[in-house]
C-alpha cells in the first residue's frame, strides 16, 4: 500500500516536493482530509517541487489559483464551498487540465471525472483525537499511469 507517515509540516512540504517529481502535464491530484490536515501544506510542497516561485496560499475564497511559472503550470483549487459537480464545471478546470497539474482540495466525489487517471491523496491523523503534527498520507491511484508511477518509485517518508 502507498501509505506514508509524515511527522511535521516541513516533512509534508518535502513529501509534496517528492510527489512533484512524478508529475506530468495533465495530472489531477484530489486531496481529502479533515480541516487542518495539511492539504494546503502539501500543495505548497508540490508547487515548490514544480519550481513555482510565488507563495502558494489556500484558494478557499477565490476557489482557484493558477501558478504558471513552474516546469508545469499548477492549478490549485479548493472545492470546499462548492455545492456539487455543476459548480466544479463552472470553474472550467477542463480548459487547463491537459497542460497543467491540477490539485483539488476537498475534491473527492467532485473532480475525479476531469481525467481518466488521477491520484487521490487522503490525509489523516494516526488517531482521530490526536492533536500533534503527525499525519498519515495515503496515495490511492486511479488508472494505469498512476499505478505504474507509484510502483516504480515508492513514496518517501
Amino acid at each position: 500500500m502507498n501509505t506514508v507517515e509524515v511527522s511535521t509540516a516541513e516533512r509534508m512540504r518535502e513529501f509534496g516536493a517528492w510527489l512533484a517529481t512524478l508529475l506530468r502535464p495533465g495530472d489531477l491530484l484530489v486531496l481529502s482530509g479533515p480541516l487542518g490536515a495539511g492539504k494546503t501544506v502539501l500543495a505548497q510542497g508540490i508547487a515548490a517541487g514544480l519550481g513555482v516561485r510565488e507563495t502558494v496560499t489556500s484558494p478557499t475564497f477565490v476557489l482557484a489559483r493558477i501558478y504558471p511559472d513552474g516546469r508545469i503550470p499548477l492549478v490549485h483549487v479548493d472545492a470546499y464551498r462548492l455545492g456539487g459537480v455543476v459548480e466544479v464545471d463552472d470553474l472550467d478546470l477542463d480548459a487547463d487540465v491537459d497542460t497543467s497539474v491540477t490539485v483539488v482540495e476537498w475534491g473527492a466525489g467532485l473532480a475525479e471525472r476531469l481525467t481518466q487517471d488521477h491520484l487521490e491523496i487522503v490525509i489523516s491523523r494516526p488517531r482521530a483525537d490526536e492533536v500533534g503534527e503527525t499525519r498519515i498520507v495515503r496515495l490511492v491511484p486511479s488508472g494505469a499511469s498512476w499505478i505504474e508511477r507509484l510502483r516504480a518509485r515508492a513514496p518517501v517518508s
